[in-house]
Order: C-alpha cells, then structure tokens, then sequence
C-alpha cells in the first residue's frame, strides 16, 4: 500500500508541472506573410544603364533650335577680268532653275547694294543647246566685265531681295542641280598672243616661243574647280 501510495503521488506532481509548463508556452499565432523583396528592373542585355537625373526645379524645358536653310558658305569671288559658272541642272528641273534665274535677275535689279547692281550689269546667262555631263542641261552664267572680288553666290543676293520666301527659292535651286560637282567656276583671262615673226621668216618650231604667264596660283579663283 505504501509503494502504491508513494507512485499515485509521483504521478499527481508530473501532472500538475506539466500543466504549468503547457500553460506558459502561448499557442503560436498565425502566421503573417512576408512580402517578397523588391528586385530591380534591370536594362536589356548590352546596354548600359543611365541614371536618372531629375530636371532642377523651376528649369524650362529644353526647345531645339530651328534649323536654317542651307546656303553656300564660300564666296565666289574672280580675280580676272572675266567669269564663268557652270551650272550643270537635271532635265526634269530646269523649269525650276529658270524660275530661280528669274528670281535672281529681279534682285540684281532691283537690290540696294550698289556692287550688286554692278555685278547685275556683267551678268549674263546662257543655256547650252548641247547637253552636259551625263545629258544634264548646262547653264553658264557669264560674268563680263566681272567685279574684281565680289561674292557671286546666289544665296546673300536671294536672302536680302527676298528673305520670306527664301526657304522655299533655295529647295528649288538645290533640287535643280545634278549633285555635288555640278558647278565650276573660271577666271578667264584675255589671250595676247606674243609678237609674230618677221614677213617670210619662217615659224618657229614647237616649243620654241616662249610660253605665255603662268595663270595665278594663289587666291580663292586662282583655278578651275567645283563649286560646293
């Protein structure tokens, strides 16, 4: 009776410290969701990422500026007595060209700048009845007498006659033109042939006279060449 007094007692203290120890442990909760973390956007393969700068306050917004219309940017000046341009203009567009011919012999005449009104009155201008390279029409503009150093371009001529409309006078020029190369221009120089032998002397041989001046090397027209 005793052992089994002493066992029941052992038994009722296991009881009761196991029920003190269930009761302090809290029954878990439920369980909150963790949000995934955030990864970041990563730009396509092979190009560098570029950070993103923002605009300072109170800064205006960036405008382009307008584009101006091309014009030739070298002068066209002669140092002989005479010029020439040649113009080499596509079939299809000499209508056009001619309607700017018109348009820059009114602002030959009409313009305030006394040089230009002289170079108006040296300025000549032909069509070629034969074709020009590659069956283009050839224009040729003859400058006789030509002022000594005068800008010949078309350009400040047709801006200050007609500077509202010279946008839509400068597409016609360019579009008429066959292309890079398509204008030469020459100085021409008077020929003055050396003196002639004595009647009944006999001519010379080849190579015997002696050679005329050399033409200038120097100077914007020292030579024949395109016209950008």
């Amino acid at each position: 009776m005793r052992i089994a007094r002493t066992v029941l007692t052992a038994a009722a203290i296991a009881l009761t410290v196991a029920a003190g120890t269930s009761a302090q442990v809290a029954p878990p909760g439920p369980t909150t969701p963790t949000a995934p973390p955030q990864t970041r956007q990563q730009p396509p393969s092979g190009v560098p990422e570029q950070p993103q700068q923002p605009a300072p306050p109170g800064s205006a917004p960036v405008v382009p500026a307008p584009v101006a219309p091309a014009t030739p940017t070298a002068a066209r000046a002669f140092l002989a007595p005479t010029g020439m341009i040649l113009n080499a203009v596509r079939p299809e567009r000499v209508v056009d060209f001619e309607l700017v011919i018109g348009y820059l012999q009114a602002a030959l005449a009409k313009s305030s700048n006394a040089q230009v009104r002289a170079q108006g009155k040296g300025w000549r201008m032909f069509k070629a009845t034969e074709p020009g390279p590659n069956n283009t029409v050839l224009y040729v503009f003859l400058l006789d007498p030509a002022v000594a150093r005068a800008d010949y371009a078309l350009g400040p001529i047709l801006s200050d006659a007609y500077p509202d409309q010279i946008e839509q006078i400068w597409k016609l020029y360019q579009g008429a033109l066959a292309g890079p190369g398509s204008q030469s221009l020459l100085n021409l120089t008077p020929v003055e042939p050396p003196p002639l032998p004595p009647a009944g002397a006999p001519v010379p041989l080849p190579g015997a006279a002696p050679a005329p001046d050399a033409a200038p090397t120097t100077g914007p027209s020292a030579r024949p060449g395109a016209l950008p």
